[in-house]
């Protein structure tokens, strides 16, 4: 290399060395202070982009712990309603199991009563959870948690739809439960007595009831109960207890059904007939009718008959406690009453009764126990020869029939409210689950993210004291090198 006093390349060679090592340590105090290798594109694009990714993923999966923690809340609140109403169900058996007992000498209405309102609070409170017909989360709740290789895979679905999750009385097959006394609907009744504030036999109005019963003498025996609504009419309750006091003593009761409408029962052999309404809105439609079927009967002819002139009908009656033959002599007078009261002197021991029924024109036999009735004559008493069918007891038409049905009813919503409730627990603990992987994927992501984009403060710490003594020697050598063109003033001289 020639010497020179226009170029002086061992300065520019000085100059060079002070311009990388001065990027250098700047480059390092960028890291130390930053923490970070990669501050810009430039420092590393390939590895940019990959962390990049990363933080991506984190803010997803970072964002996802917080939604299932909130679904895990909502489905935590669920369980707590999911329990309340548990332990109302609890309420409703053991109202249900008082009320079926026979022996029960309270008032079932007012065990109703309470039976009902606990029914409203169920339904009250599955719509405040959610799970009632409609309700926000009676459906597929969908919880993004993210960290999946597909937008799928991220996503945590807890199913509770449909009527399988509906927790309200309805979607628990409750909602027309009942604990009250149980009777017999009216054959043609369309009136109801449950309309909010209603008013019955306004304007004096009266309307009777005609019940056909047995006779402590064995005859048949009719009885009358009135409801008069004087002026101002009668409310359904003033409705139920004048019947009840009327016909309490005849072991016959008067309640509303879940349809609205009045029936009377009780273990008593009976029949009614609903008469004509005098004013204002009536009890019950005009000529409909009842037979009990709280009890076991046994249908005869519509219209009695007897035998044949100067012939003998043979009845035939058995049940558990026995049999018994009744001879009808027809002596050219057939007479329905005497019928019944040739009948009742001999099946009354077996606790089977003759009544008349609803037309009054033939014989309705009843008994509280399962019984078996024949005739040898056909068209007689009864339509056919040989033993008769027998119409087994409803399960509402007795005292306790509403009350047995109810706790089968309520056996069958604990079971259904279990199920829910595995559900929701399910759902709980897969959130939970997701919860757990997502901060596993969090932990490593982040392991990831800082093997590519941190700095490594060590090695960082060294750069700078290497690129510190450097720069020095680099001030140092540009001095030199600067001070070379004056040595060669020297050859001049």
């Amino acid at each position: 290399m020639s010497i020179s006093l226009q170029t002086n390349v061992t300065s520019l060679f000085a100059q060079q060395a002070l311009a990388q090592n001065a990027s250098f340590e700047s480059n390092t105090i960028e890291q130390l202070t930053s923490g970070y290798r990669i501050n810009s594109s430039g420092d590393d694009a390939a590895g940019l982009a990959v962390a990049n990714q990363y933080s991506a993923n984190i803010a997803e999966l970072q964002q996802g712990v917080l939604n299932a923690s909130n679904g895990t809340s909502i489905l935590q609140i669920i369980d707590g309603g999911l329990s309340n109403i548990s332990s109302i169900l609890n309420r409703l058996q053991t109202l249900a199991t008082e009320s079926a007992s026979a022996t029960f000498a309270g008032n079932r209405t007012t065990l109703n009563q309470e039976f009902q309102s606990e029914l409203s609070e169920i339904t009250r409170q599955a719509n405040n959870i959610g799970l009632a017909a409609g309700g926000q989360y009676n459906g597929l709740n969908s919880v993004f948690i993210g960290g999946g290789n597909n937008a799928a895979n991220g996503v945590v679905t807890i199913d509770l739809s449909g009527s399988a999750n509906q927790v309200d009385a309805s979607g628990l097959g409750i909602a027309s439960a009942s604990v009250g006394a149980g009777g017999t609907e009216l054959t043609g009744n369309l009136l109801r007595l449950d309309a909010p504030g209603a008013l019955f036999l306004a304007g004096s109005g009266t309307q009777d009831f005609t019940f056909n019963l047995y006779s402590s003498n064995g005859g048949a025996q009719t009885v009358t109960a009135s409801v008069s609504g004087g002026a101002s009419g009668l409310t359904q309750s003033q409705v139920l207890s004048s019947l009840n006091q009327q016909l309490s003593s005849y072991g016959i009761s008067a309640t509303v059904d879940g349809n609205g409408q009045i029936n009377f029962g009780g273990g008593t052999a009976f029949t009614v007939t609903a008469g004509a309404i005098g004013a204002g809105t009536g009890v019950a439609t005009a000529a409909s009718t009842a037979t009990n079927s709280g009890v076991y009967e046994v249908a005869g002819k519509a219209v009695w008959a007897g035998a044949g002139s100067g012939n003998t009908e043979n009845l035939e009656f058995q049940n558990a406690q026995g049999a018994v033959t009744v001879s009808l002599v027809n002596n050219n007078t057939p007479n329905v009453a005497s019928a019944i009261s040739q009948i009742n002197a001999k099946t009354a021991a077996l606790g089977i009764y003759a009544v008349l029924n609803t037309a009054g024109t033939g014989i309705s036999f009843q008994s509280d126990s399962t019984f078996q009735a024949g005739s040898d004559t056909a068209a007689a008493t009864f339509t056919n020869l040989g033993v008769q069918a027998t119409n087994t007891p409803s399960s509402t038409g007795t005292e306790t029939g509403n009350a047995v049905a109810a706790l089968a009813s309520i056996t069958n919503a604990i079971s259904a409210l279990g199920l829910v409730q595995g559900r929701v627990g399910a759902g709980e603990n897969l959130l939970n689950y997701a919860s757990q992987l997502a901060n596993s994927q969090i932990t490593n992501f982040s392991a990831a993210e800082s093997a590519i984009k941190d700095a490594n403060v060590a090695a960082e710490a060294a750069n700078l004291s290497k690129a510190q003594t450097l720069q020095q020697s680099s001030i140092a050598a540009l001095a030199q090198a600067n001070a070379m063109p004056a040595a060669l003033l020297k050859l001049l001289q």
